[in-house]
């Protein structure tokens, strides 16, 4: 179910009164029923994987606990691999039969393997990593087993995040499932206005953007530079509204209910750097890297050469997570070598250092310049962007799907973002003479100038 249709307003309205009508001990059940059904309106069958997971990692979580020495080893590497497993079927299948098909052609072998007829599940990688999460925090004695397969089941599929994220930790979500929410009007409002922000970011700045970019990126050869130079600046605020938009609505529509769920991003165009940058986007899923992959790894605690290693490592299964293409996985290079060179800088060169204009600026323009792999169809694209864009032969006024004004209102709504996150400026709910005012201006503006066209959120293909 898409949150920009009309089915979820229904459905959200549905949910959040029955919520409040029904007794504490009831509510697990209406909110495990009705995530059920959120999912199943994409593909109904597919919650049958879901159930799997959930199943398997609930008694192999029962058994890590109870259990002792290799044994508790062995029952963990049986949940990681269920989860892996079905990740490694339905979203990298196809990508390694079409490299290793290459490679066999390459050494005179003619053998093709044949390919899955899959469709990718919906946020098949945030409800895996969050699964994950769970056990492995079992495993290391941070979380007890929950008893309670319901609850269990409700912290794997909890509708707001189930697609698109948060991933959220056991520690943080399992206890606010236990515990009784009673209406609380400040925070109801407080939902409220997040949800109406995050409606505002996707579909009246993101959807409007997505006009340029995928018109300008979807037939890249036909573009001149100028073209393509906004179509890049325009995505990165496109895939920020859009992302950070959904993590809104989704905290939003959690809080309505009285449950929080971490912050996803804290202005990451503001970052000095691409370490800071990481350390602002995507949170839950930066610091789920750094916890399971990067700190078992030895961190930054091992030798130079480890530490190199370590870093395109955790970048390399970044970009393979965002997708099976190799687009994503130089994407991920990208960044690792970004990071690589900042510490080469700060080590070699402490002195050097910019305005911090200047390095936020720097930093926003390595991270536009990344952009273009991620959204690029293919490499093949992605070079002849970044040779058109270096081509300063091809400058020339640039071609839009859309009028000039909108392109002009487009940048007006960019400047309004960008001044918001600058200065902190907070939507209030304390006082309803101004609460009001706020939350039915972002309505109407939603009304008004949002593009309705149902597009999926970015994030939903991970």
């Amino acid at each position: 179910m898409l949150f920009n249709s009309l089915h979820f307003l229904v459905f959200f309205v549905a949910v959040t009164t029955f919520y409040y009508l029904l007794s504490h001990k009831h509510r697990w059940k209406l909110l495990l029923i009705a995530s059920s059904y959120f999912y199943m309106v994409f593909i109904p069958w597919y919650i049958l994987i879901l159930l799997f997971v959930i199943a398997v990692d609930y008694f192999a979580a029962i058994g890590i606990e109870k259990a002792h020495g290799k044994k508790r080893k062995w029952l963990l590497i049986v949940s990681l691999t269920a989860n892996i497993g079905i990740l490694v079927v339905f979203k990298y299948y196809n990508f390694l039969t079409d490299n290793l098909t290459a490679l066999f052609h390459s050494l005179g072998i003619g053998y093709s393997i044949p390919y899955l007829s899959l469709l990718l599940p919906i946020g098949l990688s945030f409800h895996t990593f969050q699964a994950m999460a769970y056990t492995i925090e079992v495993y290391r004695g941070n979380q007890k087993a929950e008893r309670h397969i319901g609850i269990y089941a409700l912290y794997v599929l909890f509708y707001p995040q189930l697609v698109a994220g948060p991933i959220e930790r056991p520690q943080n979500l399992i206890p606010q499932l236990y515990q009784e929410h009673n209406f609380d009007h400040e925070q109801f409002k407080s939902g409220l206005l997040k949800m109406a922000w995050g409606f505002f970011k996707k579909v009246v700045i993101a959807d409007r953007l997505s006009l340029v970019v995928d018109n300008a990126y979807n037939n890249a050869g036909m573009q001149n530079s100028t073209t393509l130079l906004i179509a890049t600046l325009f995505f990165s605020f496109q895939i920020y509204c859009d992302f950070s938009g959904y993590s809104d609505i989704a905290i939003g529509a959690a809080r309505v209910m009285g449950i929080r769920l971490m912050e996803n991003f804290r202005t990451p165009y503001f970052s000095k750097s691409i370490t800071e940058f990481w350390q602002r986007w995507h949170i839950s899923l930066s610091s789920w890297f750094r916890d399971y992959v990067y700190i078992p790894l030895g961190g930054n605690r091992v030798s130079a050469s480890r530490w190199w290693f370590n870093i395109i490592f955790v970048f390399i299964i970044s970009g393979l997570w965002h997708g099976a293409k190799w687009t994503f996985i130089v994407w991920g290079l990208f960044h690792g070598f970004c990071v690589l060179m900042e510490s080469i800088k700060n080590k070699w060169m402490p002195e050097l250092k910019f305005n911090k204009y200047i390095q936020a600026g720097l930093t926003f323009l390595l991270v536009s310049f990344g952009w273009i792999f991620f959204r690029s169809n293919n490499l093949t694209d992605a070079k002849g962007i970044i040779g058109s864009l270096f081509s300063f032969a091809k400058y020339q006024i640039p071609q839009f799907p859309i009028n000039h004004a909108e392109v002009i209102f487009s940048c007006l709504l960019i400047g309004i973002l960008m001044a918001k996150e600058k200065w902190n400026i907070q939507l209030t709910t304390k006082r309803d003479a101004l609460f009001y005012p706020c939350f039915i201006t972002l309505v109407l503006s939603c009304y008004l100038f949002g593009i309705f066209n149902y597009k999926q959120f970015i994030y939903f293909q991970f």
